[in-house]
């Protein structure tokens, strides 16, 4: 009830902050939905990972394209559940194209970018990663771009969020490119990596800790053998499939798991490129990223993975197997034998005719 001495000012002021009030104690209530959208190398773990956050006693299966499944958690007593929508793309680098597929106009607000990198891979580590991040950050500016052209105001809101794991005061605000929407790097294979030599795993530490950093992403090391790597890698999914609190837990020790939340790592601690037997001044780079990159594979010279010959037919895989589908895809695969056969035998008497 407004009181005597109220102003009209005061008045107004009481109702706005009344309806803000209510408005947020329903949408406290409402379902949340958001979507977390899995890319990496090869065979690097992806769905490992997904099953494990997911408490599915399973046996990881080879994602052929792109996969969907989702998982729910309760906010309270009578309560909606949130729902998180989970999408993993298979083929490494080869089916990147199909990424278009969740991130659109509809999900751009509430998406999220795993990047899972095969640690026990270094020498194919930069491509997979540099490759998957363009063509991801192209769909994802294509779908803002969309947006913008419909609802400028949700377009500021998430470029706003981009920057908001980073501080203003931060001494790196000017000097990083932050990734479009939320990002997290996970270096999967900890157990294979840590046997790896000293030098070997200080280089690919440093350089993660520099693209993670400057592209605004949280970084992670996981190891389905390491409960600590998947602790840790719960705390990262929950906030982002369903908003719970940030850590600000940060291990940055090059013996141990790396973990290091968006924002929480800085260029002065992360040092320069790790080249000793490189001068710096002579590598033609032509920015930050770039001259990271031509020290990485001067020291881990990218190999040809042969991705492309490696694509199974998803038609011929067992684990997706159709009887009634199959024997009918076999029978139109015998027509169509028989009509080349019957084309190439017209084909060669008409020629045949000619030549008379």
């Amino acid at each position: 009830m407004p009181r005597p001495s109220d102003t009209l000012w005061d008045i107004a002021v009481a109702q706005v902050s009344k309806t803000n009030e209510e408005k947020e104690n329903e949408e406290d209530l409402e379902v949340r939905e958001r979507s977390v959208f899995f890319v990496g190398n090869k065979s690097g773990g992806k769905t490992t990972i997904i099953l494990r956050f997911l408490d599915r006693d399973e046996i990881p299966k080879p994602t052929l394209a792109l996969e969907y499944t989702f998982g729910r958690r309760a906010k309270g007593h009578n309560t909606p559940k949130d729902i998180a929508h989970f999408w993993e793309l298979g083929g490494g680098t080869s089916l990147s194209d199909l990424a278009q597929i969740p991130i659109t106009i509809d999900s751009i607000r509430t998406l999220s970018i795993v990047l899972v990198l095969d640690l026990s891979k270094p020498n194919d580590l930069w491509t997979s990663m540099e490759k998957l991040l363009i063509v991801t950050r192209n769909h994802i500016n294509t779908a803002i771009n969309e947006l913008g052209r419909k609802d400028s105001i949700n377009v500021n809101d998430i470029k706003q969020r981009t920057w908001k794991t980073l501080q203003r005061n931060h001494p790196d605000w000017e000097l990083i490119d932050p990734f479009p929407i939320p990002l997290v790097i996970i270096g999967s294979k900890y157990d294979i990596f840590q046997d790896f030599e000293s030098e070997k795993r200080k280089v690919i530490c440093k350089t993660l800790r520099f693209v993670a950093h400057y592209c605004g992403a949280s970084l992670l090391f996981f190891s389905n053998k390491a409960e600590s790597t998947i602790s840790k890698m719960r705390t990262i999914l929950n906030h982002l499939a369903f908003g719970t609190d940030r850590s600000k837990t940060v291990s940055v020790e090059y013996n141990k798991p790396l973990f290091v939340p968006a924002g929480l790592d800085s260029l002065s601690l992360i040092g320069s490129p790790p080249a000793a037997e490189v001068d710096l001044g002579k590598i033609n780079a032509r920015n930050p990223i770039d001259l990271w990159k031509k020290v990485y594979e001067r020291l881990f010279p990218t190999e040809k993975t042969g991705e492309l010959k490696d694509i199974r037919d998803p038609a011929k895989d067992p684990q997706y197997a159709e009887p009634e589908v199959d024997t009918m895809r076999t029978q139109k695969d015998q027509e169509l034998e028989q009509y080349k056969r019957n084309v190439s035998k017209s084909w060669k008497e008409m020629q045949f005719d000619t030549q008379r």
